[in-house]
This record gives C-alpha cells, structure tokens and sequence, in this order.
C-alpha cells in the first residue's frame, strides 16, 4: 500500500513538473526569440553602415587621387603660386656624408 502512494506521489510530481515545465520553455523560447530579433537587426543595420563606409571610402579613394595628379600639381604650382620648372643649371645638388667612426 505505501509502495502505491508512493508511485502516486511520484506520478503526481512529474506530471505537476511536465505541466510546469512546458509553459517555463515556452517562456525561455519567447525570450530568445526576442534576443535573436534585436541581435538581427543590429547585425543589418551594421551591414548598412559598412556599406557606406565603404562607398565613402572608395569616394575618398578617388579624391586623393584626382588632388594628388602631378599635373593639378603643376597647374597650381605655374598658375596660383607663380612657380617654373627649374633650369639644369639651376639645380644644385647637396650631398651630406656621416662621419666615420
């Protein structure tokens, strides 16, 4: 007889567990499923900047280059600064030697 209600017992705790528990998953479901909308939104969101920076960078690319041709170099240098080409007898050459121990 005390074997029988112990089994009850039993029976009666696992089903009180089963009865608690898949309301207790479905709750840790639903809260996942809210951790893994944010943290796939973020990620989008973080795609899209990235792809901007790299458009800007690309953008930035071309800028240095078109500002650093020789020739816009030159133009400034003849048209805004007054500047010439130096003349081969013009050009003097520096040579400076370390001293030897």
């Amino acid at each position: 007889m005390a074997d029988r209600k112990i089994d009850c017992i039993l029976k009666n705790l696992l089903m009180i567990a089963l009865a608690l528990g898949i309301p207790g998953l479905l709750i840790f479901n639903g809260i996942q499923s809210g951790k893994y909308r944010t943290l796939r939104k973020e990620v989008a969101e973080l795609e899209k900047r990235q792809e901007r920076l790299i458009e800007e960078n690309k953008k930035l690319i071309t800028d240095i280059s078109v500002l650093s041709s020789s020739d816009r170099i030159e133009t400034i240098a003849e048209n805004d600064l007054g500047m010439r080409k130096a003349e081969t007898e013009e050009i003097v050459r520096v040579e400076i030697r370390k001293k030897g121990k």
